[in-house]
């Protein structure tokens, strides 16, 4: 088994003969993202649908709660 001094010593000179390769190819990346997922037709139109619904859900739990602007408003009568 060996010592705690060799381990400190290999994993020092590993980290310090580390050399980073060539760094990351974004343009790559980006065309391999792009062709695999869906079209950007699909995704906005998604996108857009979850917008309405939480939209609509908002506004129905906000007029039941009767919160803010969206609560029936009180008319003061002081007719005599």
């Amino acid at each position: 088994m060996p010592s705690d001094d060799d381990v400190s010593r290999t994993i020092r000179e590993g980290v310090q003969a580390w050399q980073p390769s060539r760094g990351a190819d974004w343009p790559d990346l980006l065309t391999r993202i792009a062709g695999s997922g869906p079209s950007a037709l699909v995704l906005y139109s998604a996108a857009s649908a979850a917008l309405v619904v939480i939209l609509v859900v908002a506004f129905l739990v906000g007029s039941d709660l009767q919160i803010g602007a969206l609560a029936p408003q009180s008319i003061p009568s002081h007719l005599h």
